[in-house]
Protein backbone atom coordinates (compact mmCIF):
# COMPACT_ATOMS: atom_id res chain seq x y z
CA UNK A 1 0.00 0.00 0.00
CA UNK A 2 1.04 3.52 -1.04
CA UNK A 3 1.04 5.58 1.94
CA UNK A 4 2.74 9.00 1.42
CA UNK A 5 3.64 11.12 4.13
CA UNK A 6 2.31 14.64 4.68
CA UNK A 7 4.98 16.62 2.80
CA UNK A 8 4.69 14.51 -0.10
CA UNK A 9 0.31 15.16 -0.41
CA UNK A 10 0.87 18.56 0.30
CA UNK A 11 3.95 18.71 -1.90
CA UNK A 12 1.60 17.27 -4.78
CA UNK A 13 -1.08 19.08 -4.45
CA UNK A 14 1.13 22.39 -4.69
CA UNK A 15 3.20 21.02 -7.72
CA UNK A 16 -0.21 20.14 -9.55
CA UNK A 17 -1.72 23.12 -8.78
CA UNK A 18 1.71 24.89 -10.07
CA UNK A 19 1.94 23.09 -13.13
CA UNK A 20 -1.85 23.83 -13.87
CA UNK A 21 -1.14 27.52 -13.61
CA UNK A 22 2.54 27.15 -15.60
CA UNK A 23 0.88 25.26 -18.34
CA UNK A 24 3.56 22.49 -17.88
CA UNK A 25 2.12 19.11 -18.68
CA UNK A 26 0.63 17.25 -16.07
CA UNK A 27 0.19 13.59 -14.99
CA UNK A 28 -3.28 11.90 -15.13
CA UNK A 29 -3.38 12.32 -11.40
CA UNK A 30 -2.13 15.78 -11.53
CA UNK A 31 -4.78 16.77 -13.72
CA UNK A 32 -7.18 15.30 -11.61
CA UNK A 33 -5.90 17.05 -8.39
CA UNK A 34 -5.87 20.11 -10.76
CA UNK A 35 -9.31 19.64 -11.77
CA UNK A 36 -10.69 19.25 -8.03
CA UNK A 37 -8.37 22.39 -7.16
CA UNK A 38 -9.52 24.65 -9.56
CA UNK A 39 -13.21 24.20 -8.24
CA UNK A 40 -11.69 25.43 -4.92
CA UNK A 41 -10.40 28.70 -5.64
CA UNK A 42 -10.71 29.41 -1.66
CA UNK A 43 -7.13 26.88 -1.80
CA UNK A 44 -5.47 28.80 -4.81
CA UNK A 45 -3.56 31.31 -2.29
CA UNK A 46 -2.43 28.17 -0.06
CA UNK A 47 -1.49 25.90 -2.72
CA UNK A 48 0.61 28.39 -4.14
CA UNK A 49 3.16 29.16 -1.55
CA UNK A 50 4.84 25.53 -1.21
CA UNK A 51 6.88 26.56 1.84
CA UNK A 52 3.92 27.95 3.98
CA UNK A 53 2.16 24.94 2.63
CA UNK A 54 4.60 22.28 4.06
CA UNK A 55 4.56 23.96 7.49
CA UNK A 56 1.10 25.11 7.86
CA UNK A 57 -1.39 23.55 11.01
CA UNK A 58 -4.42 22.44 10.75
CA UNK A 59 -6.30 21.78 14.09
CA UNK A 60 -10.14 20.63 14.65
CA UNK A 61 -10.74 23.60 15.70
CA UNK A 62 -10.03 25.97 12.99
CA UNK A 63 -12.53 23.19 10.76
CA UNK A 64 -14.68 24.36 13.28
CA UNK A 65 -14.26 27.96 12.32
CA UNK A 66 -14.35 27.36 8.62
CA UNK A 67 -11.40 26.90 7.80
CA UNK A 68 -10.60 23.56 6.59
CA UNK A 69 -7.07 21.49 5.55
CA UNK A 70 -7.26 21.67 1.91
CA UNK A 71 -4.65 19.16 1.30
CA UNK A 72 -7.50 16.45 3.97
CA UNK A 73 -10.20 17.75 1.61
CA UNK A 74 -8.62 17.45 -1.93
CA UNK A 75 -6.93 14.10 -0.47
CA UNK A 76 -10.78 12.89 -0.39
CA UNK A 77 -12.02 14.38 -3.44
CA UNK A 78 -8.98 12.23 -5.04
CA UNK A 79 -10.23 9.24 -2.90
CA UNK A 80 -13.83 9.30 -4.06
CA UNK A 81 -13.02 9.50 -7.83
CA UNK A 82 -10.78 6.85 -7.40
CA UNK A 83 -13.46 4.53 -5.34
CA UNK A 84 -15.61 5.69 -8.07
CA UNK A 85 -13.73 4.73 -11.17
CA UNK A 86 -12.71 0.86 -9.83
CA UNK A 87 -16.29 1.10 -8.36
CA UNK A 88 -14.98 -0.01 -4.86
CA UNK A 89 -16.75 -0.81 -3.06
CA UNK A 90 -18.74 -2.07 -5.19
CA UNK A 91 -21.98 0.20 -5.88
CA UNK A 92 -20.87 3.46 -4.71
CA UNK A 93 -20.38 4.54 -8.51
CA UNK A 94 -23.81 4.35 -8.96
CA UNK A 95 -24.47 5.63 -5.71
CA UNK A 96 -22.30 8.75 -6.11
CA UNK A 97 -23.50 9.58 -9.76
CA UNK A 98 -27.37 9.49 -8.61
CA UNK A 99 -25.90 11.43 -5.59
CA UNK A 100 -25.10 13.70 -8.26
CA UNK A 101 -28.39 13.80 -10.55
CA UNK A 102 -30.15 14.20 -7.51
CA UNK A 103 -28.06 17.78 -6.55
CA UNK A 104 -27.20 18.40 -10.49
CA UNK A 105 -23.81 18.80 -9.26
CA UNK A 106 -21.40 16.40 -9.14
CA UNK A 107 -19.06 18.49 -6.93
CA UNK A 108 -21.68 19.12 -3.89
CA UNK A 109 -22.49 15.17 -3.83
CA UNK A 110 -18.74 14.67 -3.34
CA UNK A 111 -18.86 17.10 -0.60
CA UNK A 112 -21.84 14.65 0.97
CA UNK A 113 -20.11 11.60 0.00
CA UNK A 114 -17.12 13.24 2.20
CA UNK A 115 -19.31 13.61 5.04
CA UNK A 116 -20.21 9.59 5.01
CA UNK A 117 -16.54 8.99 4.33
CA UNK A 118 -15.28 10.71 7.17
CA UNK A 119 -18.27 9.25 9.69
CA UNK A 120 -16.83 5.75 8.69
CA UNK A 121 -12.98 6.91 9.40
CA UNK A 122 -14.12 8.54 12.67
CA UNK A 123 -16.10 4.91 13.42
CA UNK A 124 -13.44 3.28 12.80
CA UNK A 125 -10.97 5.46 14.72
CA UNK A 126 -13.57 5.42 17.92
CA UNK A 127 -13.99 1.23 17.66
CA UNK A 128 -10.74 0.31 16.88
CA UNK A 129 -11.98 -1.98 14.33
CA UNK A 130 -11.29 -1.94 10.37
CA UNK A 131 -13.48 0.58 8.30
CA UNK A 132 -16.71 -0.68 6.90
CA UNK A 133 -16.76 -0.23 3.17
CA UNK A 134 -20.45 -1.50 3.42
CA UNK A 135 -22.20 1.04 6.28
CA UNK A 136 -20.23 3.80 4.45
CA UNK A 137 -21.83 2.80 0.67
CA UNK A 138 -25.41 2.42 2.51
CA UNK A 139 -25.09 5.89 4.00
CA UNK A 140 -24.10 7.37 0.64
CA UNK A 141 -27.12 5.56 -0.87
CA UNK A 142 -29.59 7.02 1.60
CA UNK A 143 -28.70 10.51 0.94
CA UNK A 144 -28.69 10.06 -2.65
CA UNK A 145 -32.88 8.16 -2.34
CA UNK A 146 -33.99 10.94 0.07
Amino acid sequence: MFTPSQHDVRTFFCEAWRKQCAGEPLSPMDTLAAEWIARHPEYHAELSDLEAALTAVYTVEDGQKGRTNPFLHLSMHLSISEQCSIDQPRGIRQAVELLAAKRSDLHAAHHEVMDCLGEMIWASQRSGQPPDPHAYLERVRSRATR
